[in-house]
């Protein structure tokens, strides 16, 4: 089946771009969606924009008109778990929309995105992956070796990147803020943050089919993230298009 793949930015989707046999352009609800197959596996690749909206319409979009039967999102995020560093892949087995819920007390109590803020909250707030797709992707990627991240990019030597599964949260706001990252670790033990993974997540769920977000961490999502995130997008870019690449059979 035809597996649609998102990014955000457009360093991310070129990236992916360059092993993209298009067989045909396509203008829908103003994005430009490219069908064509990556390695010989048929995909509609498409650039959605920042944010969860963005991404919610152009994932309805790949289900409803293009029939994928599966989506994949690839790009950079902002490292949350210390024990991580620049380059690194994570992979979501757990994906969470942080910013959904009510302010109790001047923080945000998290709901399941859709349900009534308000109360208990009733219903788990994670979008796992799904286990035998998660064991699939496990086995797929045993023993991958990530590309080398260039010196120029660590501003050290040259080093090869981990890939681990973890927790991703999304929310509508770039984190550049030291004592946010350390909330977002300890409440959600998160792995990684982003603004558009748990919101295809949501949209998956209600077309019954899969979805998978491959996130490479461009910076540390602290007080200095907006200083490295360009210095570092390319090269991050590139890691997360190679285990695309690994993953696409098994989607």
């Amino acid at each position: 089946m035809t597996v649609g793949v998102i990014s955000a930015l457009p360093e991310e989707i070129r990236r992916l771009g360059d092993h993209l046999e298009v067989a045909d352009k396509i203008a829908r609800g103003g994005y430009s969606f490219r069908v064509g197959r990556i390695d010989g596996i048929p995909v509609v690749l498409v650039e959605a924009g920042i944010g969860k909206v963005n991404t919610a319409l152009v994932a309805t979009l790949l289900f409803d008109h293009f029939r994928c039967g599966s989506v994949l999102f690839t790009g950079v995020a902002g490292g949350i778990d210390p024990s991580l560093r620049i380059g690194d892949v994570v992979v979501g087995d757990r994906l969470i929309q942080h910013d959904y819920g009510a302010i109790v007390r001047g923080r945000i109590k998290p709901y399941r995105p859709g349900a009534l803020p308000y109360g208990e909250a009733r219903e788990d707030v994670v979008f796992p992956l799904e286990p035998a797709l998660a064991a699939k992707l496990r086995r797929r990627l045993e023993g991958f070796e990530l590309p080398l991240l260039p010196a120029a990019a660590t501003g050290e030597a040259e080093r090869r990147p981990s890939l681990s599964f973890g927790t991703i949260v999304s929310g509508d706001q770039f984190i550049n803020c030291e004592d946010t990252r350390r909330r977002l670790f300890a409440e959600f033990s998160a792995q990684a943050v982003e603004m558009e993974g748990a919101a295809l997540a949501q949209v998956a769920q209600q077309f019954g089919a899969p979805c998978v977000s491959v996130r490479c961490l461009s910076d540390l999502a602290g007080a200095e993230s907006h200083m490295d995130f360009m210095a570092f997008l390319s090269s991050a870019s590139e890691i997360a298009a190679a285990v695309l690449r690994r993953i696409l059979p098994v989607m």
